[in-house]
């Protein structure tokens, strides 16, 4: 996805976000309107190794609110798909139960953009 067009406030990145879909954009235009700060995939979590140490398994959570400790993923799939997801997340929790996680789904999603009147986004990515 091209860089965003819209003049991000509450972002606290080092760099111009590269969002992956339109929802992931969007959902950052909503903690900018409320004023959350914000960081687009700050961090990725080792959540399996091999016998080299190599990475064989990550996850990288979409957004961190740092004013609230938290980070959260976003998926606009369809429920069927976010099984894998899930599991993801399942697994961090397990490795670093420190971390605080949402996961946000495509209906979760759907209603804040209708209550933001937004486009909801793609049925891809994330």
């Amino acid at each position: 996805m091209p860089k965003p067009k819209f003049n991000f406030t509450s972002y606290q990145g080092d760099s111009p976000p590269q969002f992956a879909n339109r929802s992931e954009e969007e959902c950052a235009r909503i903690l900018d309107y409320y004023r959350i700060p914000w960081m687009y995939e700050p961090r990725t979590f080792v959540l399996k190794r091999d016998g080299k140490g190599n990475v064989v398994e990550a996850f990288t959570p979409d957004f961190y609110l740092p004013e609230q400790d938290l980070f959260v993923e976003l998926t606009t799939m369809k429920q069927a798909h976010v099984t894998k997801k899930n599991m993801k997340i399942r697994k961090l929790k397990e490795k670093f139960p420190e971390i605080n996680i949402k996961l946000f789904y495509k209906k979760d999603f759907l209603k804040l953009a209708q209550k933001f009147d937004i486009t909801a986004g793609d049925e891809h990515g994330s």
